[in-house]
Protein backbone atom coordinates (compact mmCIF):
# COMPACT_ATOMS: atom_id res chain seq x y z
CA UNK A 1 0.00 0.00 0.00
CA UNK A 2 1.40 3.27 -1.47
CA UNK A 3 1.35 6.25 1.13
CA UNK A 4 0.42 9.94 -0.33
CA UNK A 5 0.56 13.13 1.29
CA UNK A 6 -0.96 16.58 -0.31
CA UNK A 7 -0.03 19.36 0.98
CA UNK A 8 -1.38 22.77 0.60
CA UNK A 9 -1.01 25.83 2.50
CA UNK A 10 -3.25 25.57 5.54
CA UNK A 11 -4.89 22.17 4.82
CA UNK A 12 -8.45 23.40 4.86
CA UNK A 13 -9.35 23.51 1.42
CA UNK A 14 -7.48 22.36 -1.74
CA UNK A 15 -5.74 19.24 0.00
CA UNK A 16 -9.13 18.60 1.42
CA UNK A 17 -10.85 18.48 -2.03
CA UNK A 18 -7.75 16.24 -3.33
CA UNK A 19 -7.47 14.36 -0.63
CA UNK A 20 -11.17 13.21 -0.56
CA UNK A 21 -11.07 12.12 -4.67
CA UNK A 22 -7.74 10.74 -3.95
CA UNK A 23 -9.24 8.26 -1.41
CA UNK A 24 -12.82 8.03 -3.14
CA UNK A 25 -11.55 7.25 -6.45
CA UNK A 26 -9.52 4.53 -6.18
CA UNK A 27 -11.66 1.46 -7.67
CA UNK A 28 -9.39 -0.66 -5.23
CA UNK A 29 -7.60 0.85 -2.14
CA UNK A 30 -4.11 1.03 -3.23
CA UNK A 31 -2.92 4.05 -0.99
CA UNK A 32 -3.49 5.85 2.14
CA UNK A 33 -3.96 9.08 1.29
CA UNK A 34 -3.00 12.40 4.27
CA UNK A 35 -3.41 15.64 4.15
CA UNK A 36 -1.57 18.52 5.49
CA UNK A 37 -0.36 21.89 5.63
CA UNK A 38 2.49 24.06 6.14
CA UNK A 39 0.12 25.77 8.56
CA UNK A 40 -3.29 24.65 9.80
CA UNK A 41 -6.36 26.90 9.12
CA UNK A 42 -8.96 24.25 10.30
CA UNK A 43 -11.86 22.44 7.55
CA UNK A 44 -13.10 25.15 5.36
CA UNK A 45 -17.08 24.73 5.86
CA UNK A 46 -17.40 26.04 1.88
CA UNK A 47 -15.10 22.83 0.55
CA UNK A 48 -17.19 20.36 2.35
CA UNK A 49 -20.58 21.74 1.22
CA UNK A 50 -19.12 22.02 -2.76
CA UNK A 51 -17.73 18.14 -2.16
CA UNK A 52 -21.20 17.06 -0.71
CA UNK A 53 -22.77 18.26 -3.48
CA UNK A 54 -20.34 16.47 -5.80
CA UNK A 55 -21.25 13.15 -3.09
CA UNK A 56 -17.68 12.98 -1.46
CA UNK A 57 -18.39 13.36 2.42
CA UNK A 58 -14.58 15.17 3.83
CA UNK A 59 -16.76 16.29 6.85
CA UNK A 60 -14.88 14.37 8.93
CA UNK A 61 -11.62 15.51 8.07
CA UNK A 62 -8.81 17.45 10.33
CA UNK A 63 -6.66 20.10 9.44
CA UNK A 64 -3.28 18.76 10.29
CA UNK A 65 0.04 20.43 10.13
CA UNK A 66 3.23 18.30 7.83
CA UNK A 67 5.12 17.88 10.75
CA UNK A 68 2.59 15.66 12.55
CA UNK A 69 3.21 12.90 10.01
CA UNK A 70 6.78 13.24 10.53
CA UNK A 71 8.14 9.12 10.06
CA UNK A 72 5.56 8.08 7.70
CA UNK A 73 7.45 6.84 4.30
CA UNK A 74 5.78 8.21 1.79
CA UNK A 75 5.95 7.53 -1.77
CA UNK A 76 4.40 10.27 -3.26
CA UNK A 77 4.01 13.87 -2.21
CA UNK A 78 1.93 16.20 -4.02
CA UNK A 79 1.81 20.17 -3.09
CA UNK A 80 -1.30 21.41 -4.56
CA UNK A 81 -0.24 25.33 -4.34
CA UNK A 82 2.87 27.61 -5.18
CA UNK A 83 2.58 28.71 -1.29
CA UNK A 84 3.37 24.92 0.13
CA UNK A 85 5.78 24.46 -2.31
CA UNK A 86 7.82 27.32 -1.70
CA UNK A 87 7.56 27.14 2.38
CA UNK A 88 6.85 23.71 2.94
CA UNK A 89 10.00 22.56 4.97
CA UNK A 90 12.00 19.39 4.49
CA UNK A 91 10.33 16.13 4.29
CA UNK A 92 12.77 13.11 4.12
CA UNK A 93 11.17 11.06 1.85
CA UNK A 94 14.14 9.38 -0.31
CA UNK A 95 12.30 7.69 -3.37
CA UNK A 96 9.45 9.92 -2.95
CA UNK A 97 7.83 11.10 -5.89
CA UNK A 98 7.43 14.68 -5.80
CA UNK A 99 4.37 16.37 -8.07
CA UNK A 100 2.95 19.73 -7.91
CA UNK A 101 -0.22 21.34 -9.48
CA UNK A 102 -1.02 24.55 -8.23
CA UNK A 103 -4.91 25.34 -7.98
CA UNK A 104 -6.60 28.47 -7.47
CA UNK A 105 -7.98 28.67 -3.53
CA UNK A 106 -11.50 29.69 -3.55
CA UNK A 107 -11.57 30.60 -0.49
CA UNK A 108 -9.74 33.75 -1.52
CA UNK A 109 -12.39 34.92 -4.04
CA UNK A 110 -14.60 37.71 -2.97
CA UNK A 111 -17.66 39.17 -4.36
CA UNK A 112 -21.18 37.85 -4.60
CA UNK A 113 -22.36 33.95 -3.30
CA UNK A 114 -22.72 33.22 -7.11
CA UNK A 115 -18.76 34.04 -7.10
CA UNK A 116 -17.62 32.59 -4.11
CA UNK A 117 -19.78 29.26 -5.45
CA UNK A 118 -18.59 29.63 -9.19
CA UNK A 119 -14.72 29.55 -7.70
CA UNK A 120 -15.15 26.75 -5.39
CA UNK A 121 -17.23 24.54 -8.12
CA UNK A 122 -14.30 25.48 -10.75
CA UNK A 123 -11.56 24.61 -8.14
CA UNK A 124 -13.08 21.49 -6.91
CA UNK A 125 -13.55 19.67 -10.61
CA UNK A 126 -9.89 20.98 -11.83
CA UNK A 127 -8.80 19.37 -8.42
CA UNK A 128 -11.13 16.13 -8.97
CA UNK A 129 -9.75 15.85 -12.71
CA UNK A 130 -6.11 16.10 -11.35
CA UNK A 131 -6.80 13.44 -9.34
CA UNK A 132 -8.77 10.98 -11.70
CA UNK A 133 -5.13 11.52 -13.96
CA UNK A 134 -3.09 10.98 -10.89
CA UNK A 135 -4.97 7.32 -10.16
CA UNK A 136 -4.89 6.25 -13.64
CA UNK A 137 -1.46 7.19 -13.97
CA UNK A 138 0.32 6.73 -11.17
CA UNK A 139 -2.07 3.93 -9.54
CA UNK A 140 -3.12 1.56 -11.95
Amino acid sequence: MKNILVLCTGNSCRSQMAHGYLEALQSEPAARIYSAGVETHGLNPDAVRFMAEDGIDISGHTSNHVDEYEGIAWDYIITVCDHARENCPFIPAPGAKRLHQNFSDPSKVTGSEAEKREAFIAARDQIKAYCRDFIERELR
